[in-house]
């Protein structure tokens, strides 16, 4: 009896100090963030507001390989940037330098263009997103992304061929067509004219209005927008200060 005692305490004792270990699942260690398609270490991609601060916006338009063109017109580009930069263009969008976009006075907007220099031969596609020029023998204004790609950055000027890819809507009919008249030095010279175009075409819708670099401008929206209207009021129209520009506004 004794010795069978001692066996079965010396089993307990065994036990105790030999206890068995259970599994037990650790959850991964954290991996190094980053964001997706970036090395670690490396600085992530900039986002768009960022890349067209630094004029990187200059995504090329893509148009098929055959496309021809439907208008040509030859004439002299020049470019505008600041003080337009980050304002609302004629087609409603914030005009962006640092994109290939455009402005023209009759092209309807959102027509795809072609401009060629036509003394360097350097080309770009652009979109047509603003009205001008608004000087007199300028066919084109180019924003600063197209007018470097086009050799008219640095002189200013320079003859180029404008060639209408891809249009919207029909080039030779319809369309709403105004007059734009300008630009006066001050507003007294600019109301004045106004006042006197009401008073001429009673169907008329004139409104006076300040450029962003401070010139004013008079606007003739003839009754319903009609194009030979309007072509009829740019010629019966003269003033000693600015100039007569026939404008379609879509």
């Amino acid at each position: 009896m004794f010795p069978l005692l001692i066996f079965v305490i010396v089993l307990l004792l065994t036990s105790c100090t030999h206890p068995k270990q259970s599994k037990v699942n650790l959850p991964p260690p954290p991996t190094i963030g980053n964001e997706p398609g970036t090395e670690i270490g490396q600085q992530p991609r900039a986002t768009k507001p960022e890349a067209e601060e630094r004029g990187e916006d200059k995504e090329a338009i893509s148009l098929p390989t055959e496309a021809k063109p439907i208008y040509t017109e030859t004439g002299i580009a020049s470019w505008y940037g600041p003080p337009y930069h980050n304002r609302r263009g004629s087609n409603g969008e914030v005009y962006n330098m640092n994109a290939l976009t455009a402005a023209h006075r009759t092209i309807p907007l959102g027509s795809i263009c072609r401009v060629t220099n036509l003394k360097t031969g350097n080309s770009t596609v652009v979109r047509i997103t603003d009205r001008g020029p608004f000087v007199k023998g300028r066919i084109v204004d180019l924003s600063l992304a197209a007018a470097k790609q086009v050799d008219v950055w640095k002189p200013g000027l320079a003859p180029v061929k404008v060639e209408v890819l891809k249009a919207p809507s029909p080039l030779e009919t319809g369309g709403r067509w105004a007059v734009e008249i300008g630009a006066f030095d001050n507003s007294k010279a600019a109301g004045k004219l106004a006042d006197h175009l009401t008073r001429r075409y009673h169907s008329a819708h004139v409104l006076k209005f300040a450029s962003p670099t401070g010139a004013w401008w008079v606007r003739v929206r003839v009754l319903d927008d009609d194009k030979q209207r309007a072509e009829e009021l740019a010629r019966a129209t003269e003033t000693s200060e600015g100039a007569v520009f026939l404008v379609r506004l879509d």
